[in-house]
């Protein structure tokens, strides 16, 4: 099994073409049958629509990279018709409720365990107090959106919360005892001897060296290169998006609807989702 974070994040590689073909960016759940249907990959042209890598060609996720036979393994957006309606319910699981049938609220999901076919075996659930726990898929009848429902009010406990420390109160301290000194009689002194001062010869004094100067430290070059650089990349970026149809309703990190489903793309649009940091969600579902 695999954690999700453990599949992230990670270089997608041909092993066929020997290049890399983007890096994986998020999972695509299949809520109705528990599996993890495709994996989105983020490549130099994400701006131009989603990509997409179904899990079935997946042949192996190692340590460094995810491996496939070749690139046309991976998916646009106009040859993912089988997928749409999963992109449309984007559903993430990790960050949902985990609540029982009863009404219990267990916590919320962590982390999600995913098997070689791609089914997810089980998730991991973060309780209220700090604890950990696993549920198996076998005992969750629904992934939603918001929600994960679980059959079972027994769960199993993975590390017990942590208990507060008892406050040790400090012992005060003894006074220590006054220190009695010793009488100590003063004995005659003696007189001094008379002070014989050697002859000092003066030693010839050394020519100082000459003072070296440090160089100039280099000024700094400018960066006006890499900010011109960037801003005729978003320039092409928002120039492609403009006119396009937006494929599902954009929302952002407080679920207010930025932009309707069907929507056409417009410097008004731009601005709205760019100022609500979802220019790149935004630019994955536009045709």
């Amino acid at each position: 099994m695999k954690k999700s974070v453990e599949i992230l994040g990670l270089p997608v590689i041909s092993i066929t073409e020997g290049r890399e073909l983007g890096m994986s960016k998020t999972l695509l759940v299949d809520a109705k049958n528990g599996t993890i249907a495709a994996i989105t990959i983020e490549d130099e042209d994400w701006y131009r629509g989603v990509k997409l890598l179904p899990y079935s060609s997946v042949i192996a996720i190692g340590h460094d990279a995810v491996t496939v036979t070749n690139s046309e393994n991976i998916l646009t957006l106009e040859d993912a018709g089988d997928y749409e309606a999963m992109l449309d319910a984007n559903i993430k699981i990790i960050g949902t409720k985990a609540i029982t049938k009863s009404g219990t609220i267990q916590g919320k999901v962590v982390e999600i365990y995913i098997g070689e076919t791609g089914k997810i075996e089980k998730v991991e659930i973060e309780s209220a107090d700090g604890s950990l726990s696993e549920t198996s898929s076998e005992q969750i009848s629904i992934f939603g959106k918001q929600v994960t429902v679980i059959d079972s009010d027994t769960i199993e406990k993975k590390t017990e919360p942590v208990a507060p420390k008892a406050e040790v109160k400090e012992a005060p301290k003894a006074e220590p005892a006054p220190e009695v000194k010793p009488e100590v009689k003063e004995e005659p002194k003696a007189e001094p001897a008379p002070e014989v001062k050697p002859e000092v010869k003066e030693e010839p004094k050394a020519e100082p060296a000459p003072e070296v100067k440090p160089e100039p430290a280099p000024a700094p070059k400018a960066d006006n290169d890499i900010q011109q650089a960037d801003k005729v990349t978003m320039d092409r970026q928002r120039r492609y998006l403009l006119g396009k149809k937006v494929t599902r309703q954009i929302t952002n990190a407080e679920g207010v609807v930025l932009v309707e489903k069907g929507a056409v793309v417009t410097e008004a649009v731009l601005q709205k989702v760019q100022m609500a940091n979802q220019f790149i969600t935004l630019s994955m579902n536009v045709q």
